[in-house]
């Protein structure tokens, strides 16, 4: 009996568990790849992200660091500020009580002769201040002569008022604005000095510019004096017109 030749296709029986482990491994690898592709991704969102972050939290630590220097010059301005002040306020009274200090030297130089010279009666001081609630003024007046005179001297005082009433110029005499009990003037009597005190009252369309002064002594010639309304709210008689002082 003759041999057969094997058969050219064999017919196997398909194995189930082959195909399943197959695909279970590509399975595997896909989500192998998927996990790195994934990590990788979020690898790459988070670290600039980090980086940002710390960024920002050393511009914010800048921002407050520079707050903190601006809030401090601030103080330090206001400090500065309020020394200036404090300085300027002290100078001027300085000033002013220099200038008070000068003025009460010359008073006494002249009041003891201190220059070699003897003097007659003499305006030393004119001074104006309003009183509160009214049209009126206390004028205060201060008279010395030289104590090198050894005598007393007495007379009255007057003192007519020049300014603008409307659009002319006017003068109110002692009469019309001064002190109801002192008409004739008011009164001195001294032997050294004598600081003296009267009232005006001056009406509502009147602009004061300029106080007349005659100092009338018993037994000598008047002395007349002009003292400009701000030089006497100032107590500042520096700028005088019209003096014709009495001579021993």
């Amino acid at each position: 009996m003759a041999s057969r030749p094997p058969p050219r296709f064999v017919v196997r029986p398909h194995d189930e568990r082959r195909h399943r482990g197959f695909w279970l491994g590509l399975a595997w690898l896909g989500s192998v790849v998927l996990t790195a592709a994934l990590v990788a991704w979020l690898t790459s969102r988070s670290a600039p992200a980090s980086v940002d972050h710390r960024q920002q939290s050393a511009l914010a630590a800048q921002v407050e660091q520079l707050k903190q220097q601006v809030a401090n010059l601030e103080s330090a301005a206001r400090v500065n500020e309020v020394a200036t002040r404090a300085l300027r306020t002290t100078l001027t009274q300085r000033e002013t009580e220099l200038s008070s200090l000068r003025a009460d030297l010359g008073f006494y130089s002249r009041l003891v002769g201190g220059d070699g010279r003897r003097t007659g009666l003499q305006v030393q001081g004119v001074r104006l201040r309003p009183i509160a609630g009214s049209r009126g003024w206390d004028i205060s007046l201060s008279l010395s002569q030289n104590t090198r005179r050894g005598s007393d001297i007495s007379g009255a005082v007057t003192v007519d008022v020049e300014g603008l009433r409307g659009d002319k110029v006017t003068r109110l005499a002692w009469t019309a604005v001064g002190d109801a009990g002192q008409k004739a003037g008011m009164p001195f009597k001294f032997q050294y000095f004598q600081q003296l005190h009267g009232t005006l009252v001056l009406p509502a369309d009147f602009r004061p510019t300029r106080l007349h002064l005659r100092i009338q002594p018993e037994g000598q010639p008047a002395i007349v004096r002009s003292v400009a309304w701000s030089d006497a709210l100032s107590g500042n008689i520096n700028t005088v017109l019209g003096d014709n002082d009495a001579q021993p």
